[in-house]
This record gives C-alpha cells, structure tokens and sequence, in this order.
C-alpha cells in the first residue's frame, strides 16, 4: 500500500511537540485500517528513517454543540511513533 495513503497527517499539537523534544516520538493520524507494520513500513519508506517502535489508539468521537445545531466529531487512529536512536523527520523541524 502508498505510504501517503496510510499516513494521513502529522497531528500537531502541544503534547506532541513535547513527544518529540524528550522521547523522539512522533505523532500521526493514519488510516484506520493499518496496522503496526503497515504504519512502520510506511513511516520507514516516506521519511527515511528507521522505525523502533509504533504504539496505536484509536480516538472516539467527542459530541460537539453549534447553536442549537448538535453533532459529533469523527472518529480517528492516532500511531505514535518511536524512532532508532538519532533519528530525526524533518517535516517536524524548526514549526
């Protein structure tokens, strides 16, 4: 499978900047399909790095309220992945 078809985009937020900075962590929405290997094999292939770990979880949906119109938010997979020592993806550099 493409590997831009199983990692959908980086998710930035606080507490994966964090992840990045201590413990070289990086944090994607992947498809909800894939699984581990999938996801290594494409982190691997995409951004030339060697892959050590990937952890996943998959988000529930949160209910959201505009006005007196109500929803919910989709539901997603989070992969959480740990790099080989010295390993950097610079798509996460310098933002």
């Amino acid at each position: 499978m493409d590997p831009h078809k199983i990692i959908i985009r980086p998710v930035i937020s606080e507490k994966s900047y964090n992840l990045i900075e201590v413990e070289d962590q990086y944090t994607f929405e992947v498809d909800r399909r894939a699984n581990k290997n999938q996801i290594k094999a494409a982190v691997e292939e995409a951004f030339d790095v060697r892959v050590q770990r990937v952890n996943t979880v998959n988000v529930k949906s949160k209910p959201k309220r505009q006005g007196l119109s109500s929803g919910r938010t989709s539901s997603w997979k989070k992969a959480v992945v740990k790099l080989a020592e010295g390993e950097r993806i610079e798509l996460f550099e310098g933002v």
